[in-house]
């Protein structure tokens, strides 16, 4: 079952651009070039993004790839498909990776056993939001949104999984 999803890398250290595209090409089997562009976010820093088209299963992936480079700040999305739950993976350099499922309009999805864990598991109504706040990746979005914006009106690159 074929989807679609996006790579949105943040910031990156310059030298490790080739890094990246190298990893995205290796789990899309096709040849990767990002336009780069400065980061204003992070001075000394680039930024890039990429559309995708692949399997299932393809932004879980990306994002294992591109984790490897600790320093870089990105995000993975993959739409729904049949059968399939959309994805988000977020990585912040000192947060590490997160993940959430995604409805179709991009909502993050909480199960009800992770519902049931978090209610569980708190003593207090703020361990409760904060266990929440984690499920929902709000601690890597508030990270993430200042870069998010100093991105805006770049345009992506279009990539195709070969196999």
């Amino acid at each position: 079952m074929s989807t679609r999803g996006v790579v949105y890398v943040h910031s990156s250290p310059s030298a490790v651009s080739p890094h990246v595209e190298w990893a995205i090409a290796g789990v899309l089997d096709a040849r990767v070039v990002l336009d780069w562009s400065a980061q204003d976010a992070a001075p000394g820093s680039v930024r890039a993004e990429c559309t995708w088209v692949g399997p299932a299963g393809t932004a879980a992936r990306l994002a294992t790839a591109l984790r490897a480079w600790s320093m870089v700040r990105f995000e993975v999305t993959e739409d729904p498909s049949a059968g399939t739950d959309g994805e988000r993976f977020s990585h912040v350099p000192g947060l590490g990776l997160w993940h959430g499922r995604t409805s179709a309009n991009g909502d993050i999805v909480l199960g009800e056993d992770q519902v049931r864990a978090a209610l569980a598991g708190a003593s207090s109504r703020e361990s409760l939001t904060r266990r929440l706040d984690d499920l929902l990746g709000t601690r890597w979005d508030d990270a993430l949104e200042e870069f998010r914006f100093a991105g805006d009106g770049a345009a992506p690159a279009r990539l195709h999984q070969v196999g």
